[in-house]
């Protein structure tokens, strides 16, 4: 039998927030040319990649729409082909997440479509699963979204072929790896906020 493979609390942004998943994801917030509202964490040797957004509130869309609604947008934003959304989730109300009394939603989406690294082009397109949640703080006018990116099918031409090679990817239960879906599905379901002044409110 494989190992099993653990989460564990990490801090982001100063430890001002943080959530739970395993420690072969990296930190490469400081090594890639990422938003200061980013921090990204990827595991080069299976081409997978968790990044915690922090937005600014979209007061114009729907709770229920919201999480489709950054989904379509973040296809847009990689001029990804294909993209749908296979599943999505209702609306739930997270207590823990509250401020002042101010309750925070969440929902979901999961999908796929395709997507080039940096400027590499259509033929250098990979097909990725999305998997993508939206954890709306309505007290501090922030959407947080958690997004991870699970690799289905290698371009020969992408430079992920280098790393993890072409083709279909290689099941992370084959690998010892706790399933990607798993993987972001633990980070939404931890995550906590320890300092609230990091949205420019008084800390409680």
């Amino acid at each position: 039998m494989m190992p099993e493979e653990y989460s564990i609390e990490r801090p982001l942004f100063g430890g001002s927030v943080s959530c739970s998943f395993p420690l072969r994801f990296q930190d490469v917030s400081n090594i890639r040319e990422v938003p200061d509202n980013q921090e990204v964490y990827v595991d080069p040797s299976r081409d997978e990649s968790l990044i915690i957004e922090l937005l600014e509130l979209k007061r114009e869309v729907a709770d229920g729409n919201s999480a489709i609604w950054f989904f379509q947008d973040l296809a847009g934003e990689q001029d990804a082909e294909g993209s749908m959304v296979i599943q999505e989730s209702g609306v739930f109300e997270v207590n823990g997440l509250s401020y002042r009394d101010v309750p925070a939603t969440i929902t979901t989406a999961i999908g796929q479509m395709a997507i080039s690294k940096g400027r590499q082009g259509r033929d250098a397109q990979n097909v990725v699963k999305v998997y993508l949640a939206n954890i709306r703080l309505k007290g501090v006018d922030t959407d947080v979204l958690v997004t991870a990116y699970e690799p289905l099918l290698i371009s020969p031409l992408s430079e992920s072929a280098s790393s993890v090679g072409a083709g279909l990817a290689v099941p992370a239960v084959q690998s010892g790896c706790m399933p990607m879906g798993e993987v972001w599905k633990n980070a939404v379901l931890s995550f906590k906020v320890n300092d609230w002044s990091l949205f420019g409110t008084p800390a409680t």
